[in-house]
């Protein structure tokens, strides 16, 4: 069997986006690099969305960007600016396409459908998967969405629903998510904050379909691509390894509170990317602990409260556009994290803290 220098398991988002580094900074002239992905093709199958705190290396791969958006609760609704800050889709076909085609130039770069076929003993390996994924008990954000296309112009392009809580919670959180990408395309999904073991929760296709045809009243339409997910909002916990980093949700890259993983993965990658020399002896990457701090208290009232989350999410997008992005961005600073303390209902917290 073959060596390598480096191993990445999981050619996904993760180990895609840190094997793009690697080679476009050079760091593969010399060196190695196996990649371990089981999938035949590479298709479109994810979106991925976030607000632009920084630049990425993905620009050519946006689907469409927002200036502005609006969450909604029954009976209100806020229309939010982001425009410093844009909200940004990533088309998961054009970012495979784009790395793919970067990666395969290089012939010290190589991809396995399976560990078993190389030696790993003396590698370094950077692995995205995880140990404990399927913990259906703990908290998720699962969820579905189908992209639509209609004959008439139905959609306001220039502003995308971050959160429609105007729908059945069903003693959980539940929200939709539309996302127009022109007047006559959007991505549409069902949301929910719940563990994986109530299956009437999971009938993400009926609720589309009733939420579609009956709430936005859009009768006839036809559906272009689906997907399905879920991120675990919780820490997975994965065994430290002698010569292993841990990329990706498997390396504590989703922020838990709201399931945004895809910039913090970016961050990750030009981490190692910059450290690769001596990356076994360099700090360990994380997401700032004060928000490790903040989410296990927000997901604590989240478990116990979940009729009182709708108008907990509604208030703090009563903060100034800029102080609620950075915070959901993990750009906050001091004040910012004060003026979205603030706007939460102070017992309901104090109680999952003392």
């Amino acid at each position: 069997m073959r060596e390598f220098d480096y191993i990445i398991i999981g050619g996904g988002c993760a180990g895609l986006s840190l094997a793009y580094e690697l080679e476009t900074n050079r760091k593969l002239k010399d060196k190695s690099l196996a990649i371990i992905e089981p999938r035949e093709e590479y298709k479109r199958d994810k979106t991925w969305s976030f607000w632009k705190v920084i630049d990425h290396n993905f620009e050519d791969c946006v689907k469409k960007s927002w200036d502005n958006f609006t969450i909604n609760i029954p009976g209100n609704t806020k229309h939010i600016e982001c425009k410093n800050t844009p909200y940004q889709t990533i088309d998961s076909g054009l970012f495979y396409s784009k790395i793919i085609n970067t990666l395969k130039k290089n012939k010290n770069i190589n991809f396995f459908k399976n560990i078993n076929e190389v030696d790993i003993k003396d590698s370094f390996i950077f692995n995205s998967l995880s140990d404990n994924h399927y913990d259906k008990s703990n908290l998720w954000q699962h969820f579905s969405g189908f992209e639509i296309e209609t004959d008439k112009d139905l959609f306001d392009d220039k502003i995308f629903n971050l959160m429609d809580f105007d729908c059945d919670q069903k003693n959980s959180v539940h929200f939709f998510y539309t996302l127009p990408f022109s007047k006559k395309k959007a991505l549409i999904e069902t949301t929910w904050l719940s563990d994986l073991n109530n299956n009437s929760l999971q009938d993400y296709e009926n609720q589309l379909k009733d939420y579609i045809e009956n709430h936005l009243n859009i009768k006839k339409y036809k559906i272009s691509f689906t997907e399905t997910g879920a991120i675990p909002l919780f820490d997975l916990r994965n065994e430290q390894k002698i010569n292993q980093i841990n990329i990706g949700t498997a390396g504590g890259m989703t922020r838990l509170s709201t399931g945004y993983t895809f910039l913090n993965i970016q961050e990750h990658s030009k981490y190692i990317t910059k450290n690769i020399e001596n990356i076994k002896n360099h700090k360990k990457f994380t997401i700032t602990k004060k928000y490790k701090y903040l989410d296990n208290i927000f997901l604590k009232v989240l478990k116990k409260n979940p009729e009182k989350m709708s108008q907990i999410f509604f208030k703090m997008f009563l903060s100034s556009p800029s102080t609620v992005i950075n915070f959901l961005s993990n750009k906050s600073n001091f004040f910012e994290d004060i003026a979205i303390i603030s706007k939460m209902p102070k017992w309901t917290f104090i109680k999952e803290i003392i």
